[in-house]
């Protein structure tokens, strides 16, 4: 399987969570996870952030007044995708433990998420566009040797 090019600029936010979340989010690994997730190439920011900056970056763009898991810039899909991915560190984490999954885990479904959100992909338009993305989303996940985010 030939996976598309993804130029990545990772970041970590300064945070006392940044700091346990750099070895676990390795260039190597986020690039693998993105790139599974590609159906063109990309030149995509990941940013590692504290629940301030997500919670900022949420109300000023999404009107909501609270820190989320992903958040998803997209700037351009065609001829390459070019966008900003934001994850939230502790909402990450509080996630991954509620759900019982790895961190590590939960932090590949995320990106795979919000990858395909810069792609175009939406789950806020329809049910079926739900259903159609989450089995989009589970065949990613499954082809890299992980179990299904959405099984219960």
């Amino acid at each position: 399987m030939s996976l598309n090019q993804l130029q990545l600029s990772l970041q970590f936010g300064p945070s006392a969570e940044a700091s346990a979340h750099r070895e676990l989010l390795s260039r190597a690994r986020v690039t693998r996870w993105i790139r599974h997730a590609l159906a063109v190439d990309a030149e995509i920011t990941v940013r590692i952030v504290d629940a301030e900056e997500g919670q900022k970056l949420n109300r000023e763009y999404r009107k909501k007044d609270y820190a989320t898991n992903v958040l998803t810039f997209d700037y351009q899909q065609e001829p390459t995708v070019m966008a900003d991915l934001v994850l939230c560190a502790p909402v990450v984490e509080r996630e991954a433990r509620e759900q019982n999954k790895t961190l590590e885990e939960h932090y590949a479904h995320l990106l795979v998420h919000g990858t395909l959100h810069a792609q175009g992909w939406d789950h806020e338009t329809s049910e079926e566009d739900a259903d159609e993305m989450e089995a989009y989303e589970t065949d990613i996940m499954k082809e890299m040797g992980y179990e299904d985010p959405y099984a219960k």
